[in-house]
């Protein structure tokens, strides 16, 4: 039934999504202390709307509202739509070349701007695994399941399976997806600083690579104005994640640090990015 009331979204005007989604998540700032509080203080914790605030935190909202409504929207229109919608910047030639040298690709991609369009745009132009956690609301699963895996994008979970699915696609050349700003279960992750404080951080990316030899790239896709679209900005690492763990997570989040301060209002601020999670020792004291 929710499936039914959500399918008029994949056929509506990619502007009427963005201002349903802006109002939404407007009304969720003025109205949900929780949101508002985590958004801002995470915000402020990155240093990047120093002068500004209260401004790029209403923004950070409406972006935040857009990306929840785009994402349903992207699961069920069709692959001709979307590619109507989205265009790549110049940098994406150096990224197929990387794909092209066989030793597959890792994509990289924060909660920034569409990270769904980014999937889609992947995974419509070469093989695609991507690890993804089954949403709270379980209703959203098939829904998220069938738009991310219907032009043959392989989705696979956070679990060793899941990371053994990962390695394989890799070894034949293929692609895989992350979030590597995901806060990662016990025993996957090392404290180090994301934006001055200590977060625990995926390290998944770093030893795919290290084993590997895959190329990172990290990016996004950014979300224009006025519902024109989306452009995806994928970098490939200038810098080699290597030495430990932590050095290479070191590493990793300074380049996420400076792809998010490209787009600071279309990141999701309001994710519980500094959490401790289960059976995880925090990080010492300062």
């Amino acid at each position: 039934m929710l499936q039914l009331l959500l399918r008029p979204l994949g056929r509506m005007p990619l502007s009427w999504i963005h201002a349903f989604g802006a109002l939404a998540g407007r009304m969720a700032f003025r109205l949900s202390p929780r949101f508002a509080r985590r958004l801002t203080e995470n915000l402020a914790q990155s240093g990047l709307a120093r002068g500004h605030l209260q401004r790029v935190a209403r923004a950070a909202a409406a972006e935040t509202g857009k990306a929840g409504l785009e994402a349903i929207a992207v699961w069920q229109s069709p692959r001709e739509r979307i590619e109507a919608w989205t265009q790549a910047d110049e940098h994406w030639a150096e990224v197929e070349q990387a794909y092209a040298q066989g030793k597959g690709l890792i994509v990289a991609v924060p909660h920034l701007g569409s990270w769904e369009i980014v999937g889609q745009y992947c995974g419509h132009r070469f093989p695609m695994t991507a690890m993804y956690r089954r949403p709270k609301l379980a209703w959203l699963d098939p829904l998220m399941r069938a738009g991310r895996e219907r032009d043959g994008s392989k989705l696979v979970g956070a679990d060793m399976r899941g990371v053994r699915a990962l390695l394989r696609a890799l070894k034949k050349g293929e692609a895989i997806g992350v979030l590597p700003d995901q806060a990662p279960g016990r025993g996957e992750g090392v404290w180090v600083e994301f934006f001055g404080r200590p977060a625990y951080t995926m390290t998944l990316a770093i030893k795919l690579s290290q084993a590997t030899g895959a190329a990172i790239a990290m990016g996004y896709a950014e979300r224009l104005p006025k519902g024109r679209g989306f452009v995806v900005r994928l970098r490939l690492l200038k810098t080699p994640l290597q030495g430990t763990l932590e050095a290479a997570a070191r590493t990793m989040n300074a380049e996420l640090e400076a792809t998010i301060a490209r787009q600071p209002e279309q990141y999701l601020w309001s994710y519980n990015r500094y959490k401790v999670p289960a059976g995880v020792t925090p990080p010492p004291a300062k």
